[in-house]
């Protein structure tokens, strides 16, 4: 595993009751590939596959709140059009912001993500 640049983020994880469901639903949606490490855990690869990025996590709940992961997307309705088909649901729809535009999905687990666009 290759190391982040400082104050770069390292690693995510994301709790989840059902990790077939999960890895079907970020397969899906987003392509990630995935490092198995047993039935409760499965690490995200990189796109490289140089190393993980973060982790499903399996867990009897999933709890709203603390930070919001944030993907970047090259084409933000492509990306809005795969959370859909895999099974995820908006939040919030695209919108514009400062940094550009983006849009909050919450997966079949519960997890709350963003996906953004540079303008």
């Amino acid at each position: 595993m290759t190391a982040p640049t400082h104050h770069q983020l390292g690693y995510v994880e994301f709790a989840v009751r059902d990790m077939a469901r999960a890895r079907r639903f970020y397969g899906e949606a987003f392509g990630w590939q995935f490092n198995d490490y047993g039935p409760e855990y499965a690490g995200i690869r990189s796109a490289d596959g140089s190393h993980e990025t973060g982790g499903l996590a399996l867990a009897e709940e999933v709890r709203e709140g603390g930070p919001l992961p944030v993907l970047f997307s090259l084409d933000l309705e492509a990306s809005r059009s795969a959370v859909l088909k895999a099974g995820g649901t908006l939040e919030k729809d695209i919108f514009a912001f400062p940094g550009g535009r983006r849009f909050h999905l919450r997966d079949p687990e519960g997890n709350v993500l963003a996906v953004y666009s540079a303008p």
